[in-house]
């Protein structure tokens, strides 16, 4: 589940106090009645606080904080942040318009959702907005029960009417809402604290935990009217600051260039295991750049950005000797993560059909020299994909066997044979002399597929039309990325080339599949589930938004996403993942590039730090805290060249 995001319960008596008289004596009167209604309903599930898809939780049902965490971290200071790009919207939940840093479509900064995903475990959420949640045995359907103490900014309560709301209004216009919960017939208020989601099928298990993932609306604001007394319409981009439920809540803003994030003092959350010893910044500020070196600039020069975490192998090995960093006032530092690494590729648009031929995506695959690039460009620090589910047990190694076998072999006509007697493996080039062998293999797949070199071009055998392909990039990074396969192509006598267009064309490009080739990012979980039918299900692959870049329609992988959702327990679900990941592979839908096996960090010496950071995610930069004395060290030594 890449979106998913324990109600001690003596924390509810607090959290009302907090409240006015007549908002408490409402949520305790609804507190009483659910009571009533939850003891009428015992016999149809158990009441959950931690939601686990793997196992059980390290921390159960109550814990006081996360393993990692200070608990007693002091609040204040600003968080400076570099965001690429710019932004138009405050709206992330509609393909229209670039939401600004911070708005997330599943919640961001300003939204909780009902639970929590957890950064120290992979596929456990702890209660935020739902204090619990119950399913039946066959997993038709589940129950959510709002914490009596969740409020909105303006200390309305949170209410079932709201979660029912959100649900109906996202799966309409959301298109990564609307295939995430594609199985959700139905919500509905059972009581003022309580909503029930129905399901289309039963046995699978991941639709009751991922009914967490839901980010929850104010329907009271979004129905209401703004300052110059025009309705609101959520299915439209906007630049009105919305109404929220979160830690933090939109400061200011310049449209397009900065927007600045303020701690909500009377957080109803604040308190809960998930959020003790986190959220610890006053202020969060994003600025926006159009360009990664004069960003990087400006994390040199100190106050701009704070926190950067660097993706440019390149710039780690051989540009931070600036002063700061020699001084020690800039760390640099890797982290360690257990977390499962998403696919990072060049996608090729199959809705064209010089890529629907599957010889051709192979040769275009056999054209990438990742070893010269790594060892030229990367100081040989990265390492090469070779699985959609990188680092996890998810990854299909060897050749297919046991019940990962036994899913595959109803499908075995319509997969490559090679599929089921040799592993997938690609092209490995640490000799000029493997280079030269893969072009030319790539060479006589392009024959078999009807393509021919002529006049030293390769061109159609029936129409003579020359094989093109455009990368679209959105930087001059993208150069870097595609360069040496751009060259490569060309020495087959394709016509490849390099468009950079600016991040707002990018983006609509992009959503709606304008492109030959691009860049794409999967991020996984250890746990894959609905969103596997929005990366790569015939049904997404012509709905503008939809991450399934490469267009892929095809029947066996829709039927492995379904095992993948309707498993009914891990071995199965491994199982299924393998499959589906083998099938990719070896479709050729996507040249895998590289990754990181560490996340590269480098940050101005201001902050307090926990000595121990999330085992899963690897860093939680809201566990961090800002030192006074430490930034009152920094701005008196670099207040000069400021």
């Amino acid at each position: 589940m890449a979106f998913r995001k324990t109600l001690v319960t003596s924390l509810a008596a607090a959290a009302l106090a907090a409240l006015s008289a007549g908002q408490a004596a409402r949520a305790q009167d609804a507190q009483a009645q659910d009571t009533q209604a939850q003891d009428t309903r015992a016999e149809d599930g158990e009441w959950h606080r931690t939601t686990s898809l793997i196992g059980d939780s390290k921390y159960g049902d109550d814990f006081a904080h996360y393993d990692y965490v200070n608990p007693d971290a002091p609040k204040g200071g600003t968080l400076s942040s570099a965001a690429f790009g710019t932004f138009d919207s405050f709206n992330p939940f509609i393909v229209r318009g670039t939401p600004a840093a911070g708005f997330t479509e599943f919640g961001g900064l300003l939204w909780d959702t009902l639970m929590q995903q957890s950064p120290d475990e992979p596929g456990t959420s702890h209660p935020l907005i739902a204090e619990a949640y119950k399913y039946p045995d066959d997993y038709s359907s589940a129950t959510y029960r709002i914490n009596p103490a969740a409020r909105w900014h303006d200390g309305e309560p949170i209410t079932a009417e709201d979660v029912v709301w959100s649900f109906e209004k996202l799966t309409e216009i959301s298109p990564a809402y609307n295939r995430y919960y594609a199985n959700v017939t139905d919500a509905v208020a059972l009581s003022e604290r309580e909503v029930e989601f129905t399901f289309d099928q039963k046995g699978n298990r991941e639709l009751p935990h991922i009914m967490g993932d839901l980010a929850v609306l104010p329907k009271h604001w979004f129905e209401g009217e703004d300052a110059s007394g025009r309705k609101r319409d959520i299915t439209q981009p906007t630049l009105e600051s919305p109404l929220g439920s979160g830690a933090y809540k939109v400061a200011s803003f310049d449209p397009g260039s900065r927007i600045t994030w303020e701690r909500v003092e009377d957080y109803w959350a604040a308190d809960l295991p998930v959020n003790v010893g986190r959220n610890n910044f006053d202020r969060l500020t994003y600025t926006y750049f159009l360009d990664d070196n004069a960003e990087f600039l400006a994390f040199k020069k100190g106050g701009i950005e704070d926190v950067r975490r660097e993706v440019s192998t390149r710039r780690w090995s051989s540009e931070y000797d600036f002063p700061a960093v020699q001084a020690g006032d800039v760390i640099k530092r890797e982290f360690e993560s257990g977390a499962i690494e998403g696919m990072q590729a060049f996608v090729f648009n199959t809705r064209k059909p010089r890529f629907q031929d599957r010889r051709v995506r192979q040769a275009l695959t056999l054209a990438y020299n990742f070893e010269d690039q790594n060892r030229t460009q990367f100081f040989g620090l990265n390492e090469r994909f070779g699985s959609y589910f990188e680092n996890s047990e998810l990854a299909a190694t060897g050749v297919p066997e046991g019940l990962e076998l036994e899913l595959l072999e109803p499908f075995r006509d319509d997969l490559p044979p090679e599929l089921f007697t040799e592993e997938f493996a690609l092209p490995v080039n640490d000799t000029p002399q493997a280079e030269r062998q893969h072009l030319r293999e790539a060479v006589r797949l392009f024959a078999e597929a009807g393509w021919v070199i002529r006049g030293g071009k390769m061109v159609n055998e029936k129409s003579g039309e020359q094989f093109s392909v455009e990368f679209l990039g959105a930087s001059p990074t993208s150069e870097i990325i595609s360069g040496g396969l751009i060259a490569n192509l060309r020495k087959l006598g394709i016509d490849a080339t390099l468009r950079i267009v600016d991040t707002a064309q990018y983006i609509q490009r992009y959503q709606s599949f304008d492109f030959d080739a691009v860049t794409g990012r999967f991020p996984q979980s250890m746990s894959p589930g609905n969103e596997q039918r929005d990366y790569w299900s015939s049904v997404a692959a012509d709905n503008p938004g939809s991450r399934n870049l490469a267009g892929i329609k095809n029947e066996v992988v829709d039927a492995l996403i379904d095992k993948i959702i309707m498993a009914a327990d891990r071995e199965e679900l491994v199982a299924a993942t393998r499959a589906l990941d083998r099938v990719l592979l070896w479709n050729y839908y996507a040249v895998p590039q590289y990754f990181q096996p560490t996340m590269r960090y480098a940050y101005w010496d201001k902050f307090g730090i926990p000595e121990e950071q999330p085992d899963y995610l690897g860093i939680d930069t809201f566990s961090w805290w800002i030192d006074p004395q430490k930034e009152a060290a920094l701005a008196a030594k670099y207040r000069s060249q400021n």
